[in-house]
């Protein structure tokens, strides 16, 4: 796999806890009415338009159902998508095709929403050096297939999680009793426990950018709820001392003048959690 987040075991976690939630002690719907080894096909029918994710993982949750299912893949991922393209075919046992296909559909239809908006910003902002960002705004026991679709999509992920990265936001800087206070903490606890750590800091005006400035330890400053003529003044002052970051409610309607403010990246929560999924189906044919 290209992401170090991405491995055959947390792939194969998701899909087996899925499948479980899913099926439980079997598909009685599919059971009832179907006789055993019956045979059948069907095709994934794309409804929409935008960039399409999830293929690999769909082509992993048919081999864990049925390792017998025979697919003919006729796309991959970060590919283009118009109606009526279809994506795959599926063919062998009905009982099988039926216990995998919402898996798939629920799967691909969420990764090929957050791709292609990740896509669309990304291309709205071409002109300049910026980079879309992700952030943790991820729905619980999805996150990797999120962040995936998000790479797919042409933008860049921030970090995992809580534990490969230490990001302090204005709640950490404000315990910790201020700019200054909490970069010399985190600097300290790196040094204690000898961790392979970076450090990001939220500002949330020039003062505090100044701040940390002066202080030092941070890879990445964010610039967090400023406007793009503060950015600008910002990232003037920072002066190439450290990446830079903008955050704060970013959508399609504002990320280009946040863009043409110089910044480096442009975290964006709404790439997870306010995306729309893409339609699709698997229909017999």
């Amino acid at each position: 796999m290209q992401y170090s987040y991405i491995t055959p075991e947390a792939i194969d976690t998701f899909i087996h806890q899925a499948l479980q939630e899913d099926v439980g002690d079997g598909d009685h719907t599919s059971l009832a009415s179907i006789p055993k080894g019956v045979q059948g096909r069907a095709q994934l029918i794309l409804k929409d338009s935008g960039i399409l994710a999830g293929m690999d993982v769909a082509k992993r949750i048919f081999e864990c159902v049925d390792p017998a299912l025979q697919l003919t893949i006729n796309m991959k991922d970060g590919d283009r998508f118009e109606p009526g393209q279809i994506a795959l075919t599926v063919s062998g046992s009905v009982h099988s095709i039926l216990t995998a296909e919402r898996l798939v559909l629920n799967t691909m239809q969420r990764m090929s929403g957050i791709a292609s908006y990740t896509n669309q910003l990304q291309s709205l902002i071409a002109h300049t050096k910026a980079k879309v960002l992700d952030t943790r705004k991820t729905t619980p026991n999805f996150r990797m297939l999120e962040k995936w679709a998000v790479k797919i999509g042409g933008g860049v992920n921030h970090r995992y999680g809580l534990f490969d990265m230490i990001l302090l936001k204005d709640n950490h800087v404000d315990f910790a009793g201020g700019i200054k206070q909490a970069l010399q903490h985190s600097k300290k606890y790196i040094q204690e426990t000898g961790k392979d750590l970076r450090i990001e800091i939220e500002t949330r005006n020039l003062k505090e950018v100044q701040e940390a400035l002066e202080e030092g330890g941070a890879f990445r400053i964010m610039l967090d709820n400023m406007s793009p003529a503060q950015m600008k003044e910002a990232v003037l002052l920072i002066n190439h001392k450290a990446e830079t970051e903008a955050s704060g409610g970013i959508n399609e309607n504002t990320i280009v003048a946040v863009a043409e403010s110089g910044v480096d990246y442009i975290s964006i929560g709404s790439l997870s959690h306010s995306y729309k999924s893409k339609d699709m189906s698997l229909k017999a044919f």
